[in-house]
């Protein structure tokens, strides 16, 4: 006689997990109910440990994390041009918990250089706010016989495929920014990649590069020190950072090239938790202390824009990126 407590025990059993799941989706749909953000977000940079982006994404997440009182980690997902971190986050349930650091290596070069792309920067994100400008300068060993953009020109028509320049990789800002040039002029100048920054640096430092774009972080101590001469920025408007360099834009009309960093999210993130994200990133933009951190990244700071101003600036990039890696016959290293 033993099956009437087995099914009064089974019973009880059977009736304390359906209580048990009801009060765990009672709670859960608590929490969803509540303000956002009320749980953690996780700030995904694209890039490695140290690198700019990830210096600035630190920045951005200690700042973001005090105004919204939740915790904003940082994760590192690099590889492929950024992709990787790309594709990670587009992937993500667009519920404001998963942002990325983007960069217009994320959302404009790469998605151009790696085909098939696993992202499309149109399709796949929610922009929410621009963050900064890297100011890249132009510049030249001193014993290079030219002292501004014009010279630059003259001296390279001048001997054509005797001089060369410069880049971190094909397909890098560091060598789109020249083929412009190159393109606009009709320029026989030979391009030399590297590896990083510093290696090609030091090859312009001994004379075996004549010329490369640079990023401000690594450009503007060297020029302030007289080691190389600062022939133009690649920015349209002047920089703040160093004094009396002309736009290559007052060379060259309409050059215009950045590359800048902004925060998007997956898209389809509800337009409430990006206003709202969108609000807090312009408040600390417009902090005295972070507008000072950006200088020491050697960054100008971006005006401050709406999430829709956003979507609208990736929106006419983005076929600016493809239409210059396609001129250039840019390919993956």
């Amino acid at each position: 006689m033993t099956s009437g407590p087995t099914i009064v025990s089974r019973w009880h059993i059977s009736a304390w997990l359906l209580a048990t799941i009801a009060i765990a989706a009672m709670t859960f749909d608590a929490i969803a109910q509540q303000p956002y953000p009320n749980r953690p977000i996780h700030l995904i940079v694209p890039y490695p440990p140290g690198a700019l982006t990830d210096l600035l994404g630190r920045t951005i997440a200690d700042r973001l994390g005090t105004t919204l009182k939740q915790p904003v980690i940082v994760e590192n997902r690099p590889g492929a041009g950024t992709l990787v971190g790309a594709e990670y986050v587009a992937k993500q349930p667009a519920d404001g918990y998963t942002l990325l650091m983007a960069t217009s290596t994320t959302l404009g070069i790469s998605p151009a250089l790696y085909r098939p792309s696993p992202v499309n920067p149109l399709r796949d994100f929610a922009p929410i706010s621009p963050v900064g400008t890297v100011s890249f300068f132009l510049i030249a060993n001193p014993k290079f016989p030219a002292k501004n953009l014009k010279e630059m020109i003259d001296t390279i028509k001048a001997a054509p495929g005797q001089y060369n320049y410069a880049s971190v990789g094909s397909g890098s800002p560091h060598h789109l920014f020249m083929e412009a040039l190159k393109a606009e002029y009709g320029l026989d100048i030979q391009h030399v990649p590297y590896k990083g920054t510093p290696a090609a640096l030091a090859d312009l430092l001994t004379g075996n590069i004549h010329v490369m774009f640079c990023d401000a972080t690594i450009a503007v101590p060297n020029i302030k020190a007289g080691k190389v001469v600062a022939l133009g920025t690649s920015a349209a408007k002047p920089t703040t950072l160093v004094a009396d360099i002309p736009p290559i834009a007052t060379t060259v009309s309409g050059y215009d090239w950045q590359a800048w960093q902004g925060i998007v999210a997956p898209a389809g993130t509800p337009k409430e938790i990006v206003t709202k994200l969108a609000g807090e990133l312009q408040k600390i933009q417009a902090s005295a202390d972070f507008k000072e951190q950006l200088v020491k990244f050697g960054m100008d700071p971006f005006p401050p824009q709406s999430a829709e101003q956003f979507a609208a600036m990736i929106a006419t990039e983005q076929p600016r990126w493809e239409k210059a890696i396609k001129d250039s016959g840019a390919k993956v290293d």
